[in-house]
């Protein structure tokens, strides 16, 4: 058996989750990347593997479908036979539309693919964690934390998410599982061409963050991603981190 460790990343093959999966890689982790489009997932595997040399294992997972969930966990154990670390970040939503323009259909979007996929990813890695006291990383948002307009069922799903995380921090702690939230502000390519359509919103936005700036999804969210499911966090649990350059001061 491969004596690296083993790090599930939901959503990994692009955006925010491709640059944890990079940080992960270049700390020598076997990687499990899932999302629901093949080619990106497999372009997102060779690329790992030939420039970092190790594992990537790519799995079509819907996490709002608890089959397909589980499906993955058990491909990893038998692939690798361990998980160290589960990645939470997949989410789709109807982001845009205000409270009073969501369908069931668009408020139901966010909730099964965030909530419901985050608590079924989390409920089948339990048992493999538990061998290895491992870790989960969940995202959540400042969209939840500060109640942002247009985003009322995103919001709902990452706060959901948030209030999951802390009961489990607290059910799993006796098994030496650390369950920590993060809440990002990244530069991604659909916020490249958000900053080409609409440049003085952009500049709007860049203002009201302190550091003046996104995030990148490797260096600033993949690290302390890799942070928090190392040794070195592994008595942090129950929080939730804002990484958006200053841009969720809260007490």
């Amino acid at each position: 058996m491969d004596s690296k460790k083993v790090v599930l990343i939901t959503g990994g093959g692009k955006g925010i989750g491709f640059g944890i999966a990079t940080a992960f890689a270049k700390e020598d982790y076997n990687i499990v990347i899932t999302g629901r489009t093949k080619s990106t997932l497999e372009n997102a595997r060779k690329e790992l593997e030939e420039k970092y040399d190790v594992e990537v294992l790519d799995i079509v997972a819907d996490g709002g479908v608890e089959s397909e969930v589980k499906h993955a966990i058990e491909a990893t154990i038998d692939k690798f036979g361990q998980l160290n670390a589960l990645i939470n970040n997949a989410q789709a939503s109807k982001s845009g539309l205000k409270l009073e323009e969501h369908s069931a259909d668009d408020f139901a979007l966010a909730i099964n693919t965030g909530l419901y996929g985050t608590f079924f990813f989390m409920r089948e890695a339990f048992p493999y964690l538990k061998e290895t006291q491992g870790s989960i990383v969940n995202f959540a948002s400042g969209a939840g934390l500060n109640g942002r307009p247009g985003q009322s069922s995103y919001a709902a799903s990452k706060e959901g998410i948030r209030g999951l995380s802390r009961v489990a921090a607290n059910e799993w702690g006796e098994y030496g599982i650390n369950i920590n939230v993060v809440c990002p502000l990244v530069m991604t390519p659909q916020l490249e061409q958000w900053k080409e359509d609409y440049p003085e919103l952009y500049d709007q936005t860049i203002q009201a963050i302190p550091m003046k700036r996104f995030g990148d999804a490797e260096k600033d969210i993949g690290r302390v991603c890799v942070f928090l499911v190392s040794d070195d966090a592994s008595y942090m649990s129950g929080e939730t981190i804002a990484l958006q350059g200053g841009g969720a001061l809260r007490p």
